[in-house]
């Protein structure tokens, strides 16, 4: 299994040093090895870990609850239905933000359509908002 420096980490997760701290006082990040001058060593799997966390903070998940998500996590199988049930009411919160942008972004097409066509009418930029 490979390892690396937390410079090498925090390159390959996208998250900084200073997150990686944060995430391992907070508890997001557990079991850290450390070599023999004490420095911290990061393994495929913390990096593998780090990427589900980028993903769900990415999308929106809390830190509170990205912890119980990683609490679970730690329990091992008898917490697997938890952490389904977690992961799918975010999944539908995911889910309505998409529809929100969605909508959203209509009306932004919307409104580019008005001033494609009001510029090829004028020759210029209406002035309407």
């Amino acid at each position: 299994m490979s390892s690396y420096s937390p410079g090498e980490t925090a390159e390959k997760s996208g998250f900084s040093i200073d997150t990686l701290r944060y995430y391992e006082k907070i508890g997001l990040l557990s079991g850290i090895a450390r070599n023999a001058s004490g420095r911290r060593v990061f393994t495929d799997d913390d990096l593998q870990w780090l990427w589900m966390l980028r993903c769900l903070r990415g999308t929106g998940m809390p830190i509170a609850e990205m912890l119980r998500y990683s609490e679970l996590a730690r329990g091992g199988a008898e917490t697997v239905q938890e952490r389904l049930e977690l992961l799918q009411a975010h999944d539908r919160r995911v889910e309505e933000q998409i529809a929100t942008l969605r909508a959203q972004q209509e009306q932004i097409k919307m409104k580019i359509g008005f001033y494609r066509e009001a510029s090829t009418i004028c020759g210029a930029a209406p002035s309407s908002n």
